[in-house]
């Protein structure tokens, strides 16, 4: 036996987050951890990699305990973690991002050896097909390429013990297979591999054993090799679940949101969206798919008011906003689901009621004549967390010590708070269980219904598949096809998010 965890507990004020929990993982062997969010796996792994203490509870390595007062010993021990919210310094280069806590020196005085670091940072990026550029700075880089740095930093640690939090969240299908080989590799050198995922196909492709936790406690075991996709969902939810968005037919009306020759520069002022004509209509879902950093950030940052528009033109509701501030297309009546919520969609210290009113502070119920109404805050924001079952000990809970999945309630919840006529949802999903992504797509479904126009961004295919009307792809900063009905399938998609064509030409 490699790894054993034994009756773990661990509590927090208003929350048991662990309830005696024991689970095994072997020498060589893929433990697949499935869990709605909020059900304890990411501070039992927080636990197990020595940043949260537990209340009580045993470790095992090779059958010796050991007590992790803090991440340095785990790290000495060989466990190694991959985050899901990723743990880099945003001013830092890829190379110190990787390096840090474990660089090499040149002389007494401990001088960096940043030439060796760099050199073994790109042969693994080489070698795992990483595509990661060792001399850019964290803060410019897309959120997929963010986590290929995290996977990077525990690759270059040679942990023995390593556990991915969610690391197939941002990548394609090609490198999300890529990504399969890596672990099989790593797991057949001996390494302990302990794979968080909300994907059913990814643990039961992955994983040599699974284990599902719900609300703290252990909830059951699989057999990948003879489980289904239904009932590991039912056994991490408790109940039966949709793996099917329920959605009737779209009824597309008016163009809401018109882009015509739209060009887009990124931070580095490089072009990243180049000519992007779009049409998306009330009553309708467009998705956008493919493989992140190719424009769709930089896109949905110029609909939203948050980047300049370089050249062409943004119409919500027949109102220019190229040149729009946020708030005013807020006040078009624009949802904004952003793609990293932790840095976008909340401020963490603020208290679930203040995030609640973040875009709407200064208007009525909230304010009055300048003044907040600290009761109609109150009132609103407890009536959202009841109608978008956000689980939060109470309002006043601080944004950041929610679960993620709870954390997207709070941002839909405010977004879907007003009358909207546009949505814009970048990664609306990520990271998410299969309640949680059942619970969002059935909202965002409501909003279409209702008749607003839906944007929707995604590198997840059966996403973008379950929930598009339509379905446009996003290559080299391009829409280089839009796909629906029997052309929209995973061949015809996985070879417009590599830059091929099918058919003899682009779909159009």
């Amino acid at each position: 036996m490699r790894l054993e965890l034994r009756d773990i507990t661990k509590r927090f004020p208003g929350v048991l987050a662990n309830d005696k929990i024991s689970i095994s993982a072997d020498r060589g062997k893929v433990l697949g951890m499935l869990g709605e969010n909020g059900a304890g796996k990411t501070t039992l792994m927080n636990i197990l990699s020595g940043l949260y203490k537990p209340d009580s509870g045993q470790i095992f390595i090779d059958g010796e305990e050991r007590v992790f007062g803090d991440p340095v010993a785990a790290i000495k021990a060989g466990v190694g973690m991959v985050h899901q919210h990723f743990m880099l310094v945003p001013v830092f280069t890829v190379v110190e991002a990787v390096a840090l806590g474990a660089e090499t020196v040149t002389d007494f005085l401990g001088t960096f050896n940043r030439a060796e670091a760099r050199k073994r940072i790109v042969e693994l990026s080489e070698q795992y097909k990483l595509d990661v550029d060792p001399d850019a700075k964290i803060e410019t880089l897309p959120v997929g390429v963010r986590q290929r740095v995290e996977i990077l930093k525990a690759l270059y640690r040679q942990s023995d013990i390593l556990v991915l939090d969610e690391p197939s969240a941002v990548l394609t299908p090609y490198e999300t297979e890529e990504l399969y080989s890596i672990i099989r590799s790593l797991a057949a050198a001996g390494t302990t591999v302990i794979f968080i995922t909300h994907k059913l196909n990814e643990v039961l492709e992955v994983a040599d054993d699974i284990v599902v936790l719900r609300r703290g406690r252990v909830a059951g075991s699989a057999d990948p090799k003879t489980a289904t996709r239904q009932e590991l969902a039912n056994l991490m939810v408790g109940r039966d679940v949709e793996l099917i968005v329920p959605k009737g037919p779209a009824k597309p009306g008016d163009v809401i949101l018109h882009m015509e020759a739209l060009h887009v520069r990124d931070d580095r002022l490089e072009m990243a969206v180049k000519g992007v004509d779009l049409d998306v209509r009330a009553g309708e879902i467009v998705a956008i798919a493919g493989v992140q950093g190719n424009g769709q950030t930089e896109l949905v940052e110029a609909i939203t008011g948050l980047r300049p528009v370089d050249s062409g033109t943004i119409t919500i509701g027949g109102t220019h906003t190229e040149k729009a501030s946020p708030r005013h297309v807020s006040d078009l009546g624009v949802a904004h689901i952003p793609e990293d919520r932790g840095r976008d969609g909340l401020i963490n210290p603020m208290s679930v009621a203040e995030n609640y009113i973040l875009d709407s502070y200064h208007k009525a119920p909230y304010s009055k004549r300048g003044i907040l109404d600290l009761k109609a805050v109150r009132a609103r924001a407890a009536q959202g967390v009841k109608d978008f079952d956000i689980r939060t000990p109470s309002i006043d809970t601080m944004a950041g010590s929610l679960s993620g999945g709870n954390q997207q309630k709070v941002v839909v919840a405010r977004e879907f708070s007003v009358p909207v006529q546009l949505v814009v949802a970048a990664q609306p999903t990520r990271g998410l269980d299969v309640g949680s992504i059942e619970y969002i797509h059935r909202r965002i479904v409501e909003q279409r219904d209702a008749g607003a126009a839906i944007l929707i961004v995604s590198t997840e295919l059966d996403e973008v598949l379950a929930v598009g009307d339509r379905i446009a792809v996003m290559f080299d900063g391009r829409i280089v096809g839009i796909l629906s009905g029997d052309d929209a399938t995973y061949e015809n998609l996985g070879l417009l998010m590599g830059g091929a064509s099918f058919g003899g030409g682009v779909a159009a």
